[in-house]
């Protein structure tokens, strides 16, 4: 199984735009992808399952993929966590 462990980066954590964004992201994946946050682990593409995690900005979060493309999955998920996405927003509007 692939794993990356990863800081969330944005000012909300994974709350609001931010875990929207990730869920769509991980929603149009080939392969399932779950994010840990330490005991409790939801799939990536349930947006309530992602709020539930209550990550907030420098929680350690772990994915986990199986199969293939799963390495390429997880990278370009966790480089989206490893972005402010509140900044990016903000330099948007």
């Amino acid at each position: 199984m692939a794993q990356r462990t990863v800081a969330v980066a944005s000012a909300s954590g994974l709350h609001a735009r931010p875990a929207k964004l990730f869920v769509q992201a991980a929603a149009k994946l080939e392969v399932p992808v779950t994010v840990r946050l330490g005991e409790k682990s939801v799939p990536a593409k349930s947006m309530l399952g992602v709020l539930s995690l209550g990550a907030v900005r420098g929680s350690e979060v772990t994915l986990e993929a199986e199969g293939p493309g799963a390495e390429e999955a997880l990278d370009s998920l966790a480089a989206l966590l490893s972005r402010d996405l509140d900044a990016e927003e903000a330099l948007d509007a």
